[in-house]
């Protein structure tokens, strides 16, 4: 911290910095578990909702395999709309995060010197093609299962 043009001295008490450290460490771990929590509940609802989607559409695909189309045709549809999906839902994402860390800075103006731009960057890029894959790995798992089924176990 010295190191720093703003700062001329720095004081402070080991022990309390020690326990600070140890609190936030406990903080940390409960933060990451219910993130982590809420992360594989996301995945859980996604995957749902798109495995229903496909099953809603499970008639369609059984009647253009009957007339002769193949597996590429049938996925298209669903790869492209489950790719504009993924691209929504994490541009939704980034926007919210963006308001987030917006109002923080309104609140906590001293954070912008701490806020770095790359990693910000990359943590964006990461979300959308984070987004993009879940929807297009759950949606591939989904079609495939519907593409291969018997007709007696359509019903």
């Amino acid at each position: 911290l010295k190191q720093h043009i703003l700062v001329q001295d720095v004081v402070f008490q080991k022990d309390l910095v020690s326990a600070i450290n140890q609190n936030l460490k406990k903080v940390s771990i409960i933060l990451i578990s219910f993130s982590s929590l809420l992360l594989i509940i996301a995945i859980a609802l996604i995957n749902n909702t798109i495995r229903l989607s496909v099953y809603s559409k499970r008639f369609l695909i059984r009647t253009m395999k009957l007339v002769g189309a193949s597996n590429g045709f049938i996925k298209k549809p669903f790869i492209y709309n489950s790719i504009i999906q993924g691209l929504f839902g994490s541009l939704i994402g980034i926007l919210l995060i963006l308001i987030a860390l917006s109002a923080i800075q309104k609140e906590v103006p001293e954070l912008l010197m701490l806020q770095d731009l790359p990693s910000l960057v990359m943590l964006l890029g990461c979300m959308i093609i984070f987004g993009i894959l879940m929807s297009l790995i759950t949606t591939n798992i989904a079609i495939r299962k519907y593409l291969y089924i018997t007709e007696d176990k359509l019903y």
